[in-house]
């Protein structure tokens, strides 16, 4: 499998995985899944009523481990995408710059180009963590 292939793969498996990360949380934190059970209240011998005992503190505490796990692979998955994407462009923009020094400017651009999908990674944790 040739390299430009294979980056190609990973970049996309990157992407998606992030996408899978918000998505998960985002559904475990818009649905309201509280273990109930059912516990009889017994007065004088006759079964009056059941009443749910919900335990949402659990519910809450899975939501907030989803989150803080989905903060973290958008965060790590994105600035690894991005060290992968800088090494190639880096080692791209030397070898132009060593043929044509007037690319600097563009090959700068394209560098930081690569270095926002990290900042990306990290606002999309930043928003996870402000709905915990």
């Amino acid at each position: 499998m040739k390299k430009e292939v294979f980056l190609k793969i990973l970049g996309i498996t990157i992407v998606l995985a992030i996408i899978m990360a918000g998505s998960v949380y985002a559904a475990n934190s818009n649905s309201k899944i509280t273990a109930e059970t059912e516990k009889p209240a017994i007065t004088e011998d006759v079964l009056v009523s059941t009443t749910p005992v919900s335990t949402a503190s659990d519910s809450k505490d899975e939501n907030h481990d989803l989150g803080l796990l989905a903060a973290a692979l958008a965060t790590g998955l994105s600035c690894l995408g991005a060290g992968i994407a800088v090494a190639v462009v880096a080692s791209s923009a030397v070898g132009a710059i060593s043929e044509n020094p007037s690319l600097l400017g563009k090959t700068i651009i394209f560098g930081g180009l690569a270095e926002g999908i990290a900042i990306y990674g990290l606002i999309i944790s930043i928003m996870i963590l402000n709905k915990i």
